[in-house]
C-alpha cells in the first residue's frame, strides 16, 4: 500500500466557490441522484457539463500503464466509469487490453461514448458484477467516498476483492483545518470525507492493500 499522485497530469478544476455558496439541501439532493444535472446541468449540481477532452485523461492512463508495468493486454476495470472518458483513452492506448467499466448512473451509461459502451455495465460499488481476482487493475477514482461510511468501507473491499494485483483509489481528504473548511464549502456528493490519517486507519481497518491519493480543496 502506498501512497502515489498518479493524478498527477489530470488538470486542475476550477471551483467557482460563489457558486457553492448559494446551493440548498435540494440542490445536493438532486447532485447525488448522479443524472443529468449532475454531469450536465448547472455548475452548481457538480461537472456542468461532462464532456470528452484528450488531455484530461491521455496523459494520465499513460502515467498509470507505465506506473504499474501493465502488459498490453492486461485487464483494467473503472469503479466509477461515468461516460467512459479514462476506459477510452485506454483502449486508444492499449488496444489488446480488457477494459471494463462500472457505473450507477443510467444516464452517464445512456450518454456514454459509443466505441466504450459495449464494455460498461451499470451497478454499485458496493457490489461489483465480478468475480474474485478479475482484473490486474482496478481503479476507483473519486468514487467510493460519495457513500456514506460503512457503505465506503465496502466498496473499497470489493476493489480489493476483484483485483488479482494492482489497485488504485482517490478519496476526499485533508491535512489541516483550512483543507477542510474548503472542502465542506464546496462538496456537493462526498459523502464520506476524512483526515488523510483516518483514511489510512480505515484502509488498514478493511484490509486494502493498493495505492492511493488524495482529493484536496
Amino acid at each position: 500500500m502506498a501512497e502515489i499522485n498518479l493524478m498527477r497530469y489530470y488538470p486542475k478544476s476550477l471551483k467557482p466557490l460563489s457558486i457553492r455558496a448559494t446551493v440548498t439541501e435540494d440542490d445536493l439532493t438532486i447532485a447525488r441522484q448522479f443524472g443529468r444535472e449532475y454531469f450536465d446541468g448547472d455548475r452548481k449540481y457538480g461537472y456542468g457539463g461532462y464532456q470528452y477532452h484528450q488531455k484530461f485523461w491521455s496523459e494520465t492512463v499513460r502515467h498509470i500503464k507505465e506506473h504499474y508495468k501493465l502488459a498490453d493486454n492486461a485487464s483494467i476495470l473503472d469503479v466509477g466509469c461515468g461516460k467512459g472518458f479514462m476506459l477510452h483513452d485506454f483502449k486508444n492506448l492499449m488496444p489488446s487490453a480488457i477494459t471494463e467499466g462500472v457505473d450507477i448512473s443510467s444516464y452517464a451509461y445512456e450518454n456514454s461514448m459509443a466505441d466504450i459502451k459495449p464494455y460498461m455495465k451499470l451497478g454499485d460499488a458496493k457490489t461489483l458484477p465480478y468475480p474474485d481476482k478479475s482484473f490486474d487493475l482496478v481503479l476507483g477514482i473519486n468514487v467510493v467516498h460519495n457513500l456514506p461510511l460503512e457503505e465506503c468501507k465496502r466498496a473499497i473491499k470489493e476493489i480489493e476483492r476483484v483485483s488479482r494485483g494492482n489497485k488504485f483509489i482517490v478519496v476526499d481528504a485533508w491535512r489541516t483545518e483550512e483543507e477542510r473548511i474548503r472542502h465542506n464549502d464546496w462538496v456537493v456528493t462526498c459523502k464520506t470525507a476524512m483526515h488523510v490519517d483516518d483514511w489510512m486507519k480505515l484502509f488498514r481497518d478493511v484490509g486494502y492493500n493498493g495505492d492511493y491519493y488524495w482529493t484536496f480543496s
